[in-house]
């Protein structure tokens, strides 16, 4: 009686999972299977000829002037924007974690920007951007910094750091909530007990505070360099991934071989897959690296 119990309780859960197994299987197992299938071949996407080529596509990677910027482009992004959000998120975290009267408006305004789509975001920067009449270089010249009002997005050299301000204004907000979490969870004793030892405001922060966010900078830091090496839409509603090569990244590189116009579905399906291998791999990594870091509160 037990075990057939038992058994008609696992079918009972097991039933419940299958319209999320069939839904997995669809979106995810199949679309990733395919890939993997196609980055083996010469597939044009709309042809119906389909040439196996072995490893071809993927010894093609290391020879592609164009991906090979997009590798460089994407580390210098992903590397500054986890420095550079990070520093700024825990900074808004520690400020509006005080009795400011005005804390709760602020978290929602610094907060708004990561609800917003990445599209909106980039057209409306965009203009913000525009060498002729856009805010950023109208207020340079009003206060008399004429010349340093350019085309940010047009010139090789600054257009990688323009989408990275853009980034980091997008999602610093939803780090600092993350942090703010974090805060949130220790315990005033710690504080207390310091301030009777003597301890200043660094002090309290590098020997309490920091150790005991741990977690906290386990989730973004991985977040954000996730967010770094798939950084596509800001790109595509900005600059398209030029001048040139100049704001290229691995995704937006993929978009391009596999759909935008060179039909070159299975080199497009090799990136693919080597973004996904390095993503898993690098953020597996951290993740390990960044937990062993982490204490208990």
């Amino acid at each position: 009686m037990k075990l057939n119990r038992r058994i008609t309780t696992s079918m009972t859960w097991f039933t419940f999972l299958i319209p999320a197994l069939i839904l997995y299987g669809a979106f995810f197992i199949y679309p990733s299977a395919g890939s993997l299938y196609y980055s083996f071949t010469d597939w044009a996407g709309l042809s119906k000829n389909i040439d196996f080529v072995g490893f071809r596509n993927y010894i093609r990677i290391f020879e592609d002037e164009a991906l090979l910027s997009a590798i460089k482009n994407t580390v210098i992004l992903v590397v500054i924007v986890t420095v550079l959000q990070n520093v700024l998120a825990l900074a808004l975290a520690e400020a509006l974690n005080g009795n400011i009267k005005s804390r709760n408006l602020l978290r929602t305004v610094f907060f708004l920007p990561a609800v917003m789509s990445t599209l909106a975001v980039g057209f409306i920067w965009s203009y913000l951007y525009n060498p002729v009449d856009g805010v950023i270089n109208a207020l340079l010249r009003s206060i008399g910094l004429s010349s340093l009002a350019q085309d940010w997005l047009g010139n090789p050299d600054t257009a990688l750091y323009a989408i990275i301000v853009i980034l980091i204004w997008q999602n610093a907000g939803y780090s600092m909530v993350i942090y703010l979490s974090g805060l949130q969870s220790i315990s005033e004793t710690y504080y207390e007990a310091a301030s009777i030892d003597g301890a200043n405001y660094a002090q309290k922060f590098k020997h309490i505070t920091f150790p005991l966010i741990g977690p906290a900078i386990t989730i973004n830091v991985v977040l954000c360099v996730i967010g770094g090496m798939k950084t596509f839409d800001v790109i595509y509603a900005t600059t398209g991934g030029g001048p040139g090569y100049a704001t290229e990244t691995f995704a937006s590189i993929l978009f391009r071989k596999a759909f935008s116009g060179m039909a070159e579905f299975g080199y497009g399906s090799a990136v693919a897959v080597v973004l996904f291998v390095v993503i898993l791999l690098v953020s597996n990594l951290l993740t390990k690296f960044l937990r062993g870091r982490e204490v208990e509160s």
